[in-house]
Parts: structure tokens; sequence; C-alpha cells
């Protein structure tokens, strides 16, 4: 890639994040929580999952279990009647209940400042990590699923198809401060208009300056 090429695509990118930021002035996650502890189970409930249908099932859930050391003395199968309505929810039961457990034994039920110690846990993954990370305590990251994956591709901001590989491309197209309102903005957008089956292009603000444009 020539250097010239990077310059071009790091002005897009930045063209692109002003008009996010117009468009999505307050960007940040959707799902509902009050502590840490509920953010974290939240993200993880969240893989596969709608934020929509994760919130539905949080307030039972944290109801019965309102912290690390009440889920911790649970098993899977008392939880699962909780969080059924959710995809993956026996191997989201598991996890959950394993990542309190670890809560409780090694951080005193607290939710780890820590970025290699958050990827520890039991159902915690970069994406994950990057969001409890960037959303509680403000560690600069971009978390990659499939609303941000799809709309790097779709803006050539990454040919890849690795989320790992994307969150270092799009990392580099944008400054360390940027990158927690990257993800809440992508993921809205991608979301509401640049949906996977039919991007909605007519109405996108980006559409003059997508390379993946249908207008």
């Amino acid at each position: 890639m020539s250097r010239e090429r990077i310059a071009d695509k790091r002005a897009r990118a930045a063209e692109v994040l002003q008009r996010l930021k117009t468009l999505y002035p307050d960007a940040e996650t959707e799902l509902d929580f009050r502590t840490p502890f509920e953010l974290l189970i939240a993200v993880i409930l969240s893989a596969q999952a709608t934020d929509r249908g994760v919130n539905e099932v949080t307030p039972g859930l944290f109801e019965a279990y309102p912290d690390a050391h009440a889920l911790a003395k649970a098993t899977p199968q008392e939880v699962e009647p909780l969080i059924n309505r959710i995809g993956l929810f026996r191997s989201k039961a598991k996890n959950i209940v394993r990542t309190a457990r670890m809560l409780v034994e090694n951080h005193g039920g607290e939710v780890p400042h820590d970025f290699n110690a958050l990827l520890k846990l039991p159902g915690v993954g970069r994406k994950t990590a990057n969001v409890v990370a960037g959303t509680l305590f403000g560690r600069p990251g971009i978390a990659v699923d499939t609303h941000v994956l799809r709309l790097a591709n779709r803006l050539k901001f990454s040919s890849s198809k690795d989320p790992v590989k994307v969150e270092k491309h799009l990392e580099r197209l944008y400054p360390p401060e940027e990158w927690v309102y990257v993800h809440h903005a992508l993921i809205l957008h991608g979301r509401r208009v640049c949906k996977a089956r039919r991007p909605e292009c007519e109405r996108c603000v980006l559409n003059d300056i997508c390379p993946s444009s249908l207008v």
C-alpha cells in the first residue's frame, strides 16, 4: 500500500468519523446495565444475540443474582431458565457462572481493570474485553463485532474477515482517543442503516464517500 493511499484512506476515515458524530453524537452501548458486573455479564450474553434480547432477560437475571458473589453460588442449570430466550443460552450460563466464580476468587468480586485479566474470564474475547474496558474504564480499543467488521469491509478500511486484523486496521486509521466512539458509532450505523442483507444506501450519510455505495 503506497503512502498516498494510506493518506487518502485516513482522510476519508476522518470524514466518516465527522459525519457519524453528527448523526450519533452520543453513541454508546445499547445494553442496559447499572454496575460493572452487569455490563460484563450483559456483553458476554450478547454474543450472537441482539442487545434487545439481552435487555429482556437481564432484569430477571440480575434480580436473582445481583452481583458476582451471588452468581458464583449458582449452577448453570439454575441460570438457564432466566436466559433461555437468547441464543447459546446453555454455554452462556456456564460461562457467566464460571466468570462470577473467577471474579470472586481472583478479583474480590469486582470486574478487573486489566485488559489481559478480562481476557482470562470464560466467554470473554477481545470484543467483549474492549467493550467492557472502554465503557467502564476509558481504555482505548475498538470492539469488532459483525457490524463493525461489515462496515469496515464496505468502507474499504479493511478487506479482512478476521476481527483481530480488522481491529488493527481501524486502529491505524483513527487516533486512540476516538477508538471507543468509533466502534459504538459503527455498530449503531450497521444496525440502523448499513444493514447486512440490504444496506439502505439511499439514506446513508456516507453514501458519497463509501466505495460500496449502491446509490
